[in-house]
């Protein structure tokens, strides 16, 4: 397969890239560096990646940026940025990148636990998990075209150690990556896949 792969710098994303070469075309996607460069937060960033990278048989997205804040002070930048990029970012390579999907393919983004299991600080994060998954779920009722599925990642246990967190409950990147795979291979749509289950 032709696998797109957005957010491919980073540590899951890495991951997912490893678990998935063997046996398939992987064109990265970043901020900065990789095969094709995109700004989740721009519309026309993604519709110019569409362009550049032409058809594919999956899109994957382990990107999205939305910040950790006390609820008193969290700004509007804060709730803009989860909502433009984490949110809307992914949402728009489904909007932007159905048509350059091969028939019978998919697309999988991210959330996270914090959708449903929330933490002080996580209400702009589990605010975007939250909408990006039942938007997924609402979009497959009227598209046929690919599957849509969403992972939600468990804390990172390499993401737990460079911030000095206890990795007790965490996950490492190479098992997270696999509920990716079985978005990718499987036949599952309108899912999301909660990480630690596919361990």
């Amino acid at each position: 397969m032709k696998i797109l792969l957005v957010g491919a710098s980073g540590t899951i994303g890495k991951a997912v890239k490893t678990a998935l070469s063997k046996d398939n075309n992987i064109i990265t996607a970043n901020y900065s560096g990789g095969d094709v460069q995109v700004d989740l937060g721009s519309p026309e960033s993604i519709r110019a990646m569409f362009t550049n990278v032409g058809a594919v048989d999956a899109i994957i997205s382990t990107a999205g940026v939305a910040n950790f804040g006390a609820f008193e002070e969290l700004t509007e930048a804060d709730y803009e940025l989860a909502l433009q990029n984490k949110l809307m970012g992914q949402i728009n390579l489904i909007r932007f990148g159905l048509a350059s999907v091969n028939t019978g393919g998919s697309i999988t983004l991210t959330s996270g636990i914090l959708s449903r299991q929330p933490l002080p600080g996580s209400s702009v994060i589990s605010m975007a998990n939250g909408a990006l998954e039942s938007y997924v779920k609402a979009a497959v009722l009227e598209l046929r075209s690919a599957r849509l599925n969403v992972v939600a990642p468990a804390f990172v246990k390499e993401t737990m150690v460079m911030m000095g967190m206890d990795t007790d409950g965490g996950l490492s990147a190479a098992d997270t990556a696999k509920a990716y795979v079985s978005a990718v291979t499987g036949n599952m749509t309108g899912q999301t896949l909660d990480a630690p289950d596919f361990v």
